[in-house]
């Protein structure tokens, strides 16, 4: 995990893929514990899922996490992620698909278009790589598994995705090509760049 910037109000990480950003019932060691370590006020805003890699970030303080929250559920906070994907994109669009829970399938998330919030994510191809393609990811709302449920949704699972790919898909890669790229708060944008 590698502190990216650190200020009076927030911290901003890159998370591996793999480490959860809060305690799980039977794994205590994750993002959140950790940046608390070096900051001991910092408190969490938002998640990213276990197998996503990227910026993550925190407040610091519960003056500082009211106001962030807030930015969250105003959308004044923008998200930009990299994803690989199976086949071919071409140009950019738009998801607007509902999503919620599968309840008999837990942790899984579906379309549900009787049950199911409201969901969108704009997406942009950056590239083709063989039969892959490599796409920019902006979520418009803040769904459980939202980016994933969409582009598996459109024919367009993500590589290494284990929950929603066919099983080759998801053994095409031994992690998640999902990373959380750029944050935009304010003044500040960070960005990250993904490993893969």
């Amino acid at each position: 995990m590698r502190v990216l910037h650190a200020d009076d109000r927030l911290v901003v990480i890159d998370k591996p893929a793999g480490l959860l950003s809060v305690p799980g019932r039977s794994e205590p060691d994750c993002a959140s514990a950790r940046v608390q370590m070096l900051y001991p006020d910092a408190l969490v805003v938002h998640r990213l899922d276990q197998a996503t890699s990227g910026l993550l970030l925190f407040a610091r303080g519960l003056d500082a996490q009211r106001d962030l929250s807030a930015d969250f559920a105003g959308r004044r906070i923008d998200k930009l992620y990299v994803a690989v994907v199976a086949g071919h994109l071409e140009g950019e669009g738009l998801i607007d698909l509902p999503v919620g829970a599968d309840w008999p399938n837990r942790p899984r998330q579906q379309v549900n278009f009787e049950h199911g919030k409201p969901s969108q994510t704009r997406w942009r191809v950056l590239g083709h790589e063989g039969d892959h393609t490599r796409v920019a990811l902006e979520p418009l709302t803040g769904r459980t598994h939202q980016l994933r449920v969409h582009l598996a949704a459109i024919g367009h699972a993500m590589l290494g995705d284990t929950l929603y790919a066919a099983p080759d898909i998801a053994a095409a890669s031994p992690r998640l090509l999902l990373h959380a790229s750029e944050l935009r708060i304010g003044d500040h944008h960070f960005i990250c760049p993904p490993e893969f």
